[in-house]
């Protein structure tokens, strides 16, 4: 029992400090950069690697845009999926699985912070008249990526965290893949 209770606590440490991480990191580059189109790229890597802010109504690649209560939802709904796997559904039974739930909780936490229209923003400035004023429900994002001409859709730590789990959980699956007889072909155990 003690390596569940263990398992358990990682899991609760990992989302907590990355969601953490994640809105105070958003705070920051917001309040420093301020909305979108306040001020030009501030370049760490000219061209390639920088920082400029943007919100996102969408989901990944900015895909369905507007759709941020459908979103909001659907991220209610991963919250309670992931917490549910984690404590009854056996995510707690492995070290690497615990990491990965962990890190999905960190990450869907931060833009579900985001999308509930939590940080009190408004939208001014560069968006439609009618707009501004309004409240923002969106995701604050505020990492560039260029690659080549190709400007990457920014991002910010939570994104991260959702990739860092999926290639975590990928992980899982391949070590238990290579450990179970029946997807390696050998006589099932039994």
């Amino acid at each position: 029992m003690r390596g569940y209770w263990g398992r358990v606590a990682l899991f609760a440490v990992i989302a907590a400090v990355g969601c953490g991480a994640d809105l105070a990191s958003k705070k920051y580059m917001f309040d420093w950069l301020g909305m979108p189109g306040a001020r030009e790229v501030w370049w760490v890597w000219p061209g390639v690697f920088g920082f400029q802010t943007s919100l996102n109504e969408g989901a990944v690649f900015g895909v369905a845009q507007g759709w941020v209560h459908l979103f909001g939802l659907l991220g209610l709904a991963a919250v309670g999926a992931v917490v549910y796997w984690m404590l009854w559904g056996g995510g707690a039974k492995d070290w690497i699985l615990t990491i990965a739930l962990g890190l999905a909780l960190a990450g869907i936490l931060g833009n579900l912070y985001d999308r509930l229209g939590l940080p009190g923003l408004r939208w001014s400035g560069f968006c439609p008249p009618e707009r501004i004023g309004q409240p923002v429900y969106a995701v604050r994002d505020w990492i560039l990526v260029m690659i080549g001409r190709f400007h990457w859709p920014n991002f910010n730590l939570a994104d991260s965290f959702l990739v860092c789990a999926a290639g975590v959980f990928l992980l899982y699956v391949y070590r238990q893949a290579k450990n179970s007889p029946q997807l390696r072909g050998g006589p099932p155990q039994g």
